[in-house]
């Protein structure tokens, strides 16, 4: 028999029970995102799920469990997301596939709402430690994703030898956080695309100039 989740007063969860936890998180999460941590109440949760407050308070008794497993809940697709499009990357034609990529999907809704886990980091951090540590690594781990690309391009001598890729990657995620920010308050993304671009064309100025006949660095089809 499959082990069952607990509920967060330790009870083991039935199949109905983790639906009705999935139903209330994903109501929280969508609401927090929209709305932000500190407008969203815990009736206004309960309404949105279409559950009663007992079902609710076991299992959440209190906002902080609640808004911790949303935090979770949104690193984990949005990390996800970025795995797909960071696993193979290997190029900067592949960073620039990259940047289209996050700055497409964020104008979907014209930057409104900001990046997912950034717009909770500034609600978040300087109020709730444990909320700011956990996002803190899940900011570590996105950047994670980037050097390790920015590491690939050197080992492929895309990149110099001299390109530091945890500092290139630390200056692309404070672009990318950067330009959230200007695309949400300008309810248009081309401040974002325009952040990235800039930080791009830095690391372009690491890059090993192609010989002739060979095709320019970052232009040999990788991700």
């Amino acid at each position: 028999m499959a082990e069952q989740a607990s509920d967060k007063n330790g009870s083991r969860l039935t199949e109905r029970g983790r639906a009705t936890q999935e139903r209330i998180l994903r109501a929280a999460a969508d609401m927090m995102y929209v709305k932000g941590v500190g407008a969203t109440t815990l009736d206004d949760v309960r309404a949105a799920s279409g559950t009663s407050k007992s079902q609710l308070y076991r299992h959440y008794p209190d906002k902080d469990a609640l808004v911790r497993d949303v935090v979770a809940l949104q690193a984990a697709e949005l990390l996800e997301r970025q795995h797909q499009l960071l696993r193979r990357l290997n190029s900067l034609r592949g960073l620039e596939r990259w940047r289209d990529a996050v700055v497409e999907h964020n104008a979907l809704r014209n930057g409104a709402y900001g990046c997912p886990l950034g717009s909770l980091a500034s609600e978040l951090a300087d109020r709730d430690e444990e909320a700011r540590a956990a996002i803190a690594r899940y900011f570590g781990t996105w950047e994670g994703l980037l050097e390790a690309g920015l590491a690939r391009m050197k080992d492929s001598v895309v990149l110099r030898a001299d390109a530091d890729a945890g500092e290139l990657a630390a200056g692309l995620m404070a672009a990318l956080q950067g330009g959230y920010l200007l695309a949400q308050t300008a309810r248009n993304v081309q401040p974002m695309r325009i952040a990235l671009d800039m930080a791009i064309g830095h690391i372009k100025t690491y890059a090993v100039p192609a010989e002739d006949g060979n095709p320019p660095a970052g232009d040999t089809g990788g991700r």
